[in-house]
């Protein structure tokens, strides 16, 4: 029955309807290869990558490598924008699985519903920021301006994603299991800041074929302002 309404959720997450906007809604997943409870949120999240609407991100972190597992795909940086996250808004710790949609409201572990009604709030809030990208030999080209509200300090974000990765787990609490990963965050920089005063031109460097996902975010782990993405 269980896994019967988990099938449900996600077939349900992948059928809200979702136009494609000026800014999708940000999803980041925190998890691990050695958490057992990560797999119903990986999974999830391969519903919500094939949505319009929502830029879906899984960052795999490396504080539970202790236990039996080291994750191939943890990078450092990861749990240290995770800590950052619960820093701004008073938590004692991190833990996985959890979501964080457009750095503001934090859902813990998988809960499809919870997941697609924050979805729907965020869609339903205009965004001050309009943002484009485009494709220019190896470089993306980064245009953007400030519609509304006053100016702010802001963080220009860029990253790429691997849509699909697969690890064989042999140790630790997931040992025997062979997991497919979607959207695993990898090479994510922080390309300036910005205030919104004038509007933004820049290009950034982004050889390869993977797809490329810039995030304008306030200053210290603040509301994303606006996202996209180039696959």
């Amino acid at each position: 029955m269980k896994r019967m309404l988990q099938a449900f959720a996600a077939l349900w997450l992948l059928a809200t309807p979702g136009v494609a906007q000026n800014s999708p809604v940000v999803v980041e997943l925190f998890t691990s290869q050695g958490c057992s409870s990560c797999p119903p949120a990986d999974e999830l999240m391969h519903a919500l990558a094939k949505r319009d609407d929502v830029i879906a991100l899984a960052l795999h972190v490396d504080y539970w490598d202790y236990i039996g597992w080291k994750d191939e795909f943890a990078d450092p940086r990861n749990a240290e924008r995770q800590r950052a996250y619960a820093t701004v808004a008073g938590r004692r710790s991190i833990y996985t699985p959890e979501m964080i949609v457009n750095g503001l409201t934090d859902i813990v572990g998988a809960k499809p519903m919870q997941i697609s009604e924050a979805i729907a709030m965020h869609k339903e809030q205009s965004q001050p920021v309009t943002l484009s990208l485009a494709r220019q030999g190896d470089e993306v080209q980064i245009e953007a301006s400030r519609l509304q509200g006053n100016s702010e300090a802001m963080v220009v974000q860029m990253l790429r994603y691997r849509p699909q990765r697969e690890a064989r787990i042999t140790r630790g609490e997931n040992a025997g299991r062979t997991i497919k990963y979607a959207n695993v965050t990898e090479d994510w920089k922080v390309l300036g800041e910005w205030d919104g005063r004038a509007p933004l031109s820049l290009s950034a460097a982004a050889p390869g074929d993977a797809p490329v996902v810039v995030l304008i975010q306030a200053a210290r782990m603040g509301p994303i302002r606006a996202a996209a993405q180039l696959k």
